[in-house]
């Protein structure tokens, strides 16, 4: 089948208001030319990887505005902007799938055109990796320091469900769902390339590994282990059984030839 002119309509379709406002054309010109394609799923690739790079983009941007409601403590308008951000996170982690649909000779014939290049120099990423300490700094000054508020008390001495506690939720769901993100890439190296893969020589791999065991934001997820271990210990660390309570009576039936008895 000749598909000479379909490509051409998709490399440079009828430009209107519409693809004027958007540069479709120079959106459109951001793939390698289809005639150049090393096979048919590089433009899915390169597609998903620079989709990726947008959301990105719009998460830092959107972040970046956090900062700035943060310091001004409007705590509805960070909650409304963090929403945002969850739902750009999972889109993300989302997309990914779309690459699985690729076999994995398919991939290393694409992965030959990267270079020397890994996800690892994303420019998006590398800036969204910069931004959870001046996040933490902005949230630590307006609704702890500021108030007068550790972490344990906005989760358990002084807990009311209030602003700060709000704002503190709004961010560990960021950090969880960008590690979800993280864990799910993981995945996908491992289901197209392969983790074990002499040729990696380890040192990708241990990167990727050691990012998904990062965390943002510590303080927020070191509350929950320490409030456990404190309620464990004032309950006791075992606890009494409710279905075989200590004290319960023996039943009359015992050793009566009950169905699963020895009798």
């Amino acid at each position: 089948m000749d598909k000479t002119d379909y490509h051409a309509r998709i490399e440079a379709p009828e430009m209107r208001d519409y693809g004027v406002y958007l540069k479709c054309d120079r959106l459109l010109a951001c793939q390698k030319p289809l005639a150049e394609m090393v096979n048919a799923d590089e433009l899915q690739f390169q597609i998903v990887h620079q989709v990726e790079e947008l959301w990105m983009k719009l998460i830092a941007y959107t972040l970046v505005d956090v900062l700035d409601y943060l310091e001004r403590q409007d705590t509805h308008r960070i909650v409304t902007l963090m929403g945002r951000v969850h739902r750009l996170m999972r889109m993300m982690t989302a997309q990914l799938d779309l690459l699985e649909t690729m076999s994995p000779k398919e991939y290393q014939q694409i992965r030959l055109q990267l270079g020397n290049g890994s996800g690892q120099e994303s420019p998006g990423f590398k800036l969204l990796l910069r931004l959870p300490p001046d996040l933490w700094r902005a949230f630590k000054h307006a609704y702890l320091d500021g108030r007068g508020l550790t972490v344990q008390d906005i989760y358990d001495e002084h807990y009311d469900h209030g602003d700060s506690y709000v704002v503190a939720e709004a961010l560990i769901e960021f950090d969880e769902l960008f590690q979800k993100f993280r864990a799910n890439h993981l995945y996908l190296i491992h289901r197209s390339i392969g983790l074990g893969a002499k040729s990696l020589k380890g040192r990708p791999v241990e990167i990727l590994e050691g990012g998904a065991r990062h965390r943002f934001f510590p303080e927020l997820w070191d509350i929950r282990c320490d409030m456990t271990d404190r309620w464990g210990a004032e309950y006791g660390t075992v606890r009494e059984s409710i279905s075989h309570p200590r004290h319960h009576s023996p039943s009359p039936l015992v050793g009566v030839g009950v169905a699963g008895g020895d009798g």
